[in-house]
Order: C-alpha cells, then structure tokens, then sequence
C-alpha cells in the first residue's frame, strides 16, 4: 500500500519536490540497467562506509538535486582528487548521469535516486562531507508553498551534522525571494560563518554552468550564490 494510501494526512512528511518524472528515454533506461550495479547507492538506514563506498579516502562533496547530471559529471572530471555523491530523485536524470559517467569513464562518483532529506539524515556519517552543494532548487515560489522550500533551518542544521568542521555549505538560486529566505536562514544558523566579503552573497566561482541556469537566464533571472562554511569548534546535536 502506498503512503498516500496508509498514512494520515497530518502525519505525512513535507516533501521539497514533486515527481514530475517524464517518460525515461531507451538510452536512459539501459544506463540504469546496465550502470546502477557500478554508481548505484541504495537506500538504508545505517551510515555510509564512505572510504569504502569510493574505494579510498578523498574529500567528498555531496550534491544534492543534480538534475541531469551535466555539472556534476563536469566538476568530478576537473576534480578527480575529489569524490563527489549525487543525489536526485527524477530517474530520468539519474539514467542521462550514469551515462555520461560511463561515457567519461569516471569512478569518483556515486548516484542515490532517493529524498535527500532522508538521506542526509539515515546515511551520511557525521562530520563525513567536505562540501554540500544545492544549486538551483525547486524554489516553491507561492507563499503557500514555501514550507516545502529545501532549506529550512532543521535541514541546514543536518547538513551541519554531516559536514567537518571548516566544511562548506554551497547554495545557488535564480529566484530573489528564495534568496532572500536561503540568506535569512543562514544567517541565522548556528554553527555556520558567511565567507562571503562583508557577509553578502558569494560569487559564483566554479560553479559549472547549470541547465536551470541557463534557463533562468534565458528568461531575465538573476543568479545568488550563498557560501558559509561550518564553524571549527562547534559542535552539532544529534539528529
């Protein structure tokens, strides 16, 4: 029985995304066959092994909601001394990432297709990440709808459970209010510093050029970039 069937109403979890999953291309469908064996992370409910999920210690970045895959698949190619765990919940995004991986031959990457809030929560280790990078998420722009934005300040304070001490937390939007509200959020997040110059917002630095925000730019957007780093003597409570 679905949740939806099975759960009451009042005791269902806020979700920040909607499964508005298209038709899964041939190509698509064959890369998560044929490549989810490889890249592949299951759901669960215990830690990661992340040394060993990656063969090696290295820094790892998590990115969460890759969409296609292009800039992650990108950044891990410029950056092979760096692991990187994507997480996206639409397959067909998944499938068009494990392709490329395939294509680019690269093993510095691993794939959930699965609510990053719960994997956050259930299977990132603490002080486990070197990096959180959350570019251009759904930003739920009717005001009735703003409970289900990503970054709320019970979520920022995971991310901070999961992030080493001097770990980066990267943000990126091209909807002014949600920018707004990702900077009051932040601001007011205990255990995290600005690194931004007089406490604004970033520059983009190397931040590949996203498909959103070519999108977003097609249509007159700006673009805000938060950076803010975990404090080095704080430490986070339990989740």
């Amino acid at each position: 029985m679905s949740q939806s069937e099975d759960t009451p109403a009042h005791h269902r979890p806020i979700r920040s995304f909607v499964r508005r999953e298209g038709r899964l291309t041939p190509g698509q469908q064959r890369a998560l066959e044929r490549h989810w064996p490889r890249w592949g992370v299951e759901p669960g409910h215990g830690p990661l092994d992340l040394e060993a999920l990656f063969g090696r210690r290295a820094p790892v970045t998590l990115e969460i909601g890759f969409g296609n895959g292009e800039s992650l698949a990108q950044m891990a190619a410029a950056d092979p001394q760096r692991d990187f765990l994507g997480v996206e919940v639409h397959r067909p995004g998944v499938g068009h990432l494990l392709q490329r991986l395939e294509d680019l031959g690269l093993d510095n990457v691993r794939v959930a297709c699965h609510d990053a809030v719960e994997l956050v929560r259930e299977q990132i280790p603490e002080a486990g990440l070197d990096c959180v990078q959350v570019f251009f998420p759904d930003p739920w722009p009717k005001k009735r709808h703003h409970k289900r934005r990503l970054i709320q300040p019970a979520f920022v304070q995971q991310l901070r459970r999961c992030l080493r001490p001097g770990g980066r937390l990267h943000l990126a939007t091209d909807w002014e209010d949600y920018a707004r509200h990702m900077m009051e959020v932040m601001t007011a997040a205990e255990g995290f510093v600005n690194t931004a110059p007089q406490g604004g917002f970033a520059p983009r630095g190397h931040r590949p050029l996203t498909k959103f925000e070519q999108r977003g730019q097609g249509l007159g957007h700006g673009v805000w970039d938060l950076v803010f780093q975990r404090t080095e003597t704080d430490t986070p409570p339990p989740c």
